[in-house]
């Protein structure tokens, strides 16, 4: 066998520019905390390094990890990319970097106050007053609030990119909702797996203290006072191109995550809409943008805030972390006007620079930058613009002389920055003839607030440009991540942010926070989910029937057309068309997600419904949910493909059901999951049932073994009675039989326990019941349908399920109303702590 390639060729083979600063080899190679790495990596060979490349980009997928990139054609959904290597920086250069970093945020935190409360800055002359007040980040609203526990800034971030000398520059400033953190921590989670040795070894300081102080910080400087503090994680939904941090965050610091509608104003205190009524909240950990946070005061159009929240916040009743108002920070027109304003407000000069900048606002700056245009970088001046950094050398002729004028037309609007070429690190790449490559990188750090001062992540989001020669950084266009080590001095804290020790208060209070939104998901879930299984079994009998050619064959293939119909899977034909032939019709049925009742179009709602409790799901439950729906692409384009399409969608229905019944915890959420798969199941059998209740004599003896089929029970009536279908033997199996799970009386009487359970779980007085239904099935005389002619017997059981699906479609309302609508106060509207 060959022998396998060793991988000191590999760092012989890496070539980083000679004009920039190298990561791994400026100022004489590698330092020693890249020691314990390059010594991993001197002892493996080409294919082994691949193979533990593949297991991190496994280990992304299965733990679900991704970053919405709009307009992407891969997908909406993009898997996060995490290099293999991570950034390696020495205990010493991290104690300067952190020491820096606590400041900057001490410094900014002082700047908003003065912004937002005596406008010292402003009147002397240390800050232009349109650069505050000429932007949309300033929220004037918040003017004269002073947040609870003092704080403006509760967790910060910055952009750092390191200059060829090897110094430090700060690049962009993250004041509002600073996102990266919990990306930083799942690479570590992930790349520390990859490499235990070399990681234990340099030895790498653990991140969780900074999320414990963090966590800590926002209960300590929150408005709890003798109350337990309740925190929670505001999320703008799903689409937000960071929602899986959100959910990772909300899991990992035990907040519940929220979105806007869960969250209710009264008496200027926010309150959390819970299962088991209204709780208070008293500190909210933010990650959406000032102004959609309440559509009263800020931004009118926003449907992601919650009305009112202002006046909690100026009423000190709540903690937001980061105050409202703070973007106004996050301009790169401030960078110039710092150096002043540290030494005012600190007594002391920045310990690390920022970039230098010309805000265009002033005359003699605007003069500089086009003078200078071929050094510099041209960027908008405040986040709200829409425009993408101008290197000024790349411009040339026309290009150049439309910038300039429109830098005369609105100078306020535009910086101009040094143009810095940023530090390279070498990027996995295990390819044989070239296995190493070189990226530009730019470094997020991040500092939490705490009652004793700034606590800064020994670590950070190292962020890898998409491509060789690429100066912007962007994860929006492609760019790739990086774990950051930094060297402890001595051991490694092993910290965690899990309890020693667990206490009551811990076991009693696991199911208090849990919004009324994650029960109203759970439970369309459960009806989404069950919606799909019988949809997709009465579609597969559908097909299957559609080669018959006796009459028996046609009758029986009818009554599942009127079956589908009924449940709207089916368009109703329309008198004045020509009629869409059948087998087309049901393709369309698969598909189609312009047709409400399709497969595909329920299985969206699933997906819809499990992305917003995607907290609450195992890994395998999420894995399956998303490959539920890949057999339908590309759509099926015969009835063949269709059915192979449909056997792949019922294996894993099933498996979901498993997932329901076993996987997850059995709280007061889980219920909501459960009794929306019976509903949803009682309702679908009451509209099978009665297709052929309502049909003739032979009709009806044509579609018995299609309804055993479509409701799974085609093995409990053979095993049972070992004959062909026969109408007495079909309807006490359906209907009567207590023992069948995929019976009417089964569910019923399920739903007859569960709901109760359900009320009292909650603090329901009167939770919703289905106890008519249960006379109303115990009054079926069976001996009816012994008869030779039993169509009276029929109609009258038709009209009994009927009347049981209507008290589903009641049921289902009022649990709405009860459990997810918080509209009132009630005895239960806050629960003490």
């Amino acid at each position: 066998m060959a022998k396998q390639r060793a991988v000191t060729d590999i760092l012989h083979q890496y070539h980083p520019v000679p004009d920039r600063f190298d990561e791994l080899g400026s100022r004489g190679g590698p330092g020693s905390h890249w020691r314990p790495l390059l010594q991993q990596l001197n002892g493996e060979s080409l294919e082994g390094l691949n193979q533990r490349a593949q297991t991190v980009s496994t280990a992304i997928a299965e733990d679900g990890v991704t970053y919405n990139v709009y307009e992407d054609p891969r997908g909406v959904t993009r898997p996060w990319e995490v290099d293999l290597l991570p950034l390696v920086l020495g205990a010493d250069e991290w104690h300067g970097l952190s020491r820096a970093v606590a400041q900057r945020a001490e410094l900014l935190d002082r700047v908003l106050a003065d912004l937002y409360g005596n406008q010292s800055l402003l009147k002397e002359g240390l800050l232009p007053p349109a650069l505050v007040y000429g932007q949309s980040g300033f929220q004037w609203p918040c003017q004269g609030i002073r947040p609870a526990g003092g704080r403006f800034l509760h967790l910060y971030a910055l952009d750092l990119g390191r200059a060829p000398d090897g110094s430090w520059w700060v690049m962009a400033d993250r004041t509002q909702a600073p996102s990266g953190a919990g990306y930083a921590l799942q690479n570590r989670l992930v790349i520390s797996r990859a490499f235990p040795a070399p990681f234990h070894n340099l030895p790498a300081t653990n991140l969780a203290s900074f999320f414990q102080a963090f966590q800590n910080g926002l209960a300590t400087m929150s408005p709890a006072g003798d109350e337990r503090p309740l925190c929670v994680l505001l999320t703008p939904g799903r689409f937000n191109e960071t929602y899986f941090e959100h959910v990772f965050l909300a899991r990992y610091l035990g907040l519940p995550l929220v979105e806007g509608q869960d969250l209710t104003v009264r008496d200027d205190t926010v309150y959390l809409k819970t299962l088991q009524g209204l709780r208070r909240v008293h500190a909210i950990y933010r990650r959406l943008d000032d102004g959609f946070c309440d559509p009263l005061e800020l931004r009118a159009d926003s449907v992601l805030g919650i009305p009112g929240l202002l006046g909690a916040v100026r009423a000190g009743k709540v903690l937001m972390a980061n105050a409202l108002g703070s973007g106004v920070l996050e301009s790169a027109a401030l960078f110039g006007f710092l150096p002043e304003i540290s030494k005012k407000l600190l007594g002391e000069p920045l310990a690390m620079p920022s970039v230098a900048s010309w805000w265009c606002g002033e005359k003699p700056a605007l003069d500089y930058v086009i003078e200078h245009l071929d050094e510099l970088v041209v960027k908008p001046a405040f986040g709200s613009m829409r425009m993408e950094p101008v290197f000024g050398y790349k411009l040339k002729g026309a290009d150049r002389d439309a910038l300039i004028r429109k830098m005369h037309a609105h100078p306020h609007a535009f910086v101009g920055q040094e143009l810095v070429h940023l530090s390279q690190a070498p990027v996995w790449r295990g390819q044989p003839d070239r296995p190493l490559a070189t990226r530009s990188i730019g470094l997020r750090l991040f500092a939490a607030a705490t009652p004793g001062g700034w606590q800064v992540m020994p670590g950070g989001l190292t962020r890898v440009a998409a491509d060789e020669g690429v100066e912007v950084i962007s994860m929006q266009r492609g760019g790739l991540s990086k774990d950051t080590w930094v060297q402890a001095r001595g051991t490694a804290s092993s910290t965690s942010l899990l309890k020693k020790r667990l206490q009551v208060s811990d076991l009693l209070d696991g199911e208090r926070d849990t919004p009324s939104r994650v029960g109203e998901n759970l439970f369309w879930m459960g009806r989404h989910s069950e919606r799909a299984e019988g949809t997709a079994r009465l579609l597969r009998a559908a097909f299957n029937r559609l080669s018959g050619h006796d009459q028996a064959g046609e009758e029986a293939l009818l009554g599942l057309q009127q079956a589908a119909i009924q449940f709207g899977t089916l368009l109703e034909p329309d008198e004045d068309a020509e009629p869409e032939p059948l087998p087309k019709a049901l393709l369309r049925a698969v598909s189609d997600l312009k047709l409400p009742g399709s497969i595909a179009s329920i299985l969206q709602g699933l997906l819809f419904n499990a992305s917003q409790v995607r907290d609450r799901l195992s890994a395998d439950n999420w894995h399956t949910l998303n490959r539920v729906g890949r057999p339908l692409t590309p759509a099926p384009r015969t009835p063949d493909q269709a059915v192979r399409a449909l056997n792949l969608v019922l294996l894993d229905c099933i498996s979901l059901a498993g997932f329901a019944m076993d996987d997850i915890t059995r709280d007061t959420s889980w219920g909501f999951l459960v009794i929306g798969r019976r509903l949803e199941r009682l309702a679908n059998l009451c509209t099978l049932i009665c297709v052929p209740l309502f049909s003739d004599r032979f009709s009806r003896n044509a579609m018995l073994e299609w309804l055993l089929e479509v409701a799974n029970s085609e093995v409990t009536y053979r095993t049972r009675y070992r004959r062909t279908p026969e109408l007495l033997g079909v309807l006490h199996t359906l209907v009567m039989d207590a023992s069948n799970p995929h019976s009417v009386m089964f569910q019923v009487r399920q739903l007859q326990k569960d709901l109760p359970e359900m009320g009292r779980k909650t603090g329901q007085l009167f939770p919703p019941d289905l106890g008519d239904c249960l006379q109303r099935l115990r009054a079926v005389d069976l001996h009816e349908f012994e008869r030779k002619r039993p169509d009276r017997a029929c109609e009258a059981l038709a009209e009994t399920l009927y009347a049981v699906r209507d008290e589903v479609y009641r049921v289902s309302d009022e649990i709405q109303r009860q459990y997810f609508i918080h509209t009132r106060y009630s005895n239960r509207s806050v629960t003490p702590d």
